[in-house]
């Protein structure tokens, strides 16, 4: 009985891994119909976005026929509800890789970004793969430095963000006010989207720990966390109108 528990505990882990490598193999892809202007490819992301969805409510399931039937304590309550949460965080990314390939298609047969930009939303998508794709190693790993370094790599997409905004917001625009509109949404999703990558990372952390903080800070630790003996959101930006 117990190494069923115990099957059934590392089959929602390896769900939220699975999750993970879907959403970035979606934002990689999705980045790639956008700078493109690949429809087709940006139809696949869309519709393939269902899986991470399936997956998600699949999780949800196993976790509360877990707690209704096991009643879990301790680290083994924690991973129940942690899996949940970082489950949330999974699906909302990939709904933002979505989103990315419905302004793609929105603007087919142009793509949505000037030349001028590509490089620099290039960048982001690339990075943001590499955001999750450290996310899944974090989930199979339980390694609190890595969690940290992805921290880290978070801030240079925040400097990618602002440098959008710099070019917006500049006098010398010139691509008109839906080119800006699309552009600001693209940053924004790129920039929430390797925010949920983080948040999994401090999720673990808060899984091997038993402290959840907003931070991490050097040394691979939670600033005010013990180290535990044994590791045991919803946005509000969418799509434009009609993508």
């Amino acid at each position: 009985m117990r190494d069923a528990y115990h099957e059934e505990l590392d089959s929602i882990s390896d769900s939220l891994v699975e999750m993970a490598r879907l959403a970035g193999s979606a934002i990689g892809r999705a980045t790639t119909a956008m700078l493109d202007a690949d429809l087709k490819l940006a139809e696949s992301v869309i519709a393939a976005d269902e899986k991470v969805d399936d997956l998600q409510r699949d999780l949800e399931t196993k976790a509360i026929q877990l707690l209704a039937r096991q009643q879990p304590v301790a680290t083994d309550l924690r991973i129940v509800v942690t899996s949940l949460r970082m489950s949330a965080d999974l699906e909302r990314s990939g709904d933002l890789a979505q989103h990315v390939a419905k302004v793609a298609r929105l603007r087919f047969p142009d793509s949505p970004v000037p030349r001028d930009l590509q490089a620099t939303l290039l960048e982001m998508g690339q990075l943001a793969q590499r955001l999750m794709a450290k996310a899944a190693e974090v989930i199979i790993t339980k390694d609190v430095d890595t969690a940290l370094q992805l921290e880290h790599d978070d801030d240079k997409m925040d400097d990618l963000h602002r440098t959008l905004f710099q070019h917006l917001m500049d006098d010398r625009w010139k691509h008109g006010i839906e080119t800006a509109v699309d552009v600001t949404l693209l940053g924004r999703y790129y920039e929430r989207f390797a925010d949920h990558a983080v948040s999994v990372a401090r999720r673990v952390v808060y899984l091997v720990t038993g402290d959840y903080v907003d931070e991490l800070t050097e040394g691979g630790a939670p600033a005010g966390a013990a180290p535990a003996s044994s590791p045991s959101g919803t946005d509000s930006t969418e799509p434009a109108e009609g993508a």
